[in-house]
């Protein structure tokens, strides 16, 4: 399999980036591309954003000073997750709705923390975009 190539696109998005999360950010950036090697990036929404096969399915938001939100989402299409779908024994995500749901970081222990839980999320959620 080939080794991820940093986006440069993200790259400098971050460079430019002033945000008090900044190591938030950098780390759960490196959790997510750890889940899997075919994850992509790039800058959507004005925050970093990941996708598989061409299809985004993690939204960086980072309008909040104290914490950084992850939102997981199924892309464009309206379509809701099946039932049963995703197993989060750790309680990491937080439902909007049947086609999304977010996570919260607030500093890179919380990260660090609950990577594990968080890459196994992200597995079982990109297996429905």
């Amino acid at each position: 399999m080939p080794s991820r190539t940093p986006s440069t696109d993200v790259d400098a998005f971050l460079r430019e980036l002033e945000h008090p999360q900044d190591a938030t950010i950098r780390r759960l950036r490196a959790v997510i591309q750890a889940a899997d090697p075919r994850i992509g990036e790039g800058i959507k929404w004005n925050a970093p954003s990941f996708h598989v096969d061409g299809h985004h399915f993690a939204t960086m938001q980072l309008r909040r000073r104290d914490s950084v939100l992850l939102v997981l989402h199924l892309g464009a299409a309206k379509r809701a997750m099946p039932d049963g779908a995703i197993h989060d024994p750790d309680g990491l995500l937080t439902w909007l709705a049947a086609d999304r749901a977010t996570a919260s970081f607030g500093s890179t222990q919380d990260v660090d923390v609950r990577a594990a839980a968080l890459q196994a999320l992200l597995r079982q959620w990109m297996a429905h975009v």
